[in-house]
């Protein structure tokens, strides 16, 4: 899939702001409660997002260097394939990890991830988008590929269905 370069950051920057909205219209005590249907709190799901988004950011550092990535160190290895059972297992390593840490840290790290992965996407060259020229790391996805699996990470799996469980449960625009 080729999604035009302004169009995806454009898409991101929306993105980045509705997250900034919905965090702001929270009280910290909202956003720390263990109040969601999975256990886990906002800030829970922030230091997820953040995690994972730092993987990310390797990947497009990789690719904008011409070198292998250079993932962040966690506790659980993933496997090339990133297998159910290791995402399960990286996913609660992440929770565990970050369960004690105040929110003002987890927000301040999730934003300067969020800006640095939109400067990266900005710094992408457009012909890289394009289908071709893979690094041998990437396998068989293509830039545009690893963008889009990022924004729906943010956005399908986690936005939309917070805000939904938000309009449900507290007042929330």
């Amino acid at each position: 899939m080729f999604v035009d370069k302004q169009e995806l950051i454009a898409i991101f920057e929306t993105e980045f702001e509705a997250w900034e909205r919905l965090l702001a219209g929270l009280s910290t005590a909202q956003i720390t409660s263990p109040s969601l249907p999975n256990g886990m709190s906002i800030k829970d799901t922030m230091a997820h997002l953040g995690a994972w988004q730092r993987r990310t950011i390797a990947r497009l550092e990789a690719a904008l260097h011409n070198h292998e990535p250079h993932f962040p160190q966690w506790a659980v290895e993933l496997d090339e394939e990133e297998s159910q059972d290791a995402v399960d297992r990286a996913n609660a390593w992440i929770l565990a990890t970050n369960r004690d840490r105040p929110w003002a840290d987890v927000h301040r790290e999730w934003r300067e991830g969020f800006l640095r992965f939109l400067e990266l996407v900005r710094a992408i060259p457009k012909s890289d988008l394009r289908p071709g020229g893979k690094l041998a790391w990437m396998a068989e996805y293509q830039h545009s590929e690893v963008l889009a699996g990022a924004y729906d990470h943010h956005h399908s799996e986690h936005r939309g269905p917070l805000e939904a469980w938000l309009r449900e449960h507290i007042t929330y625009p």
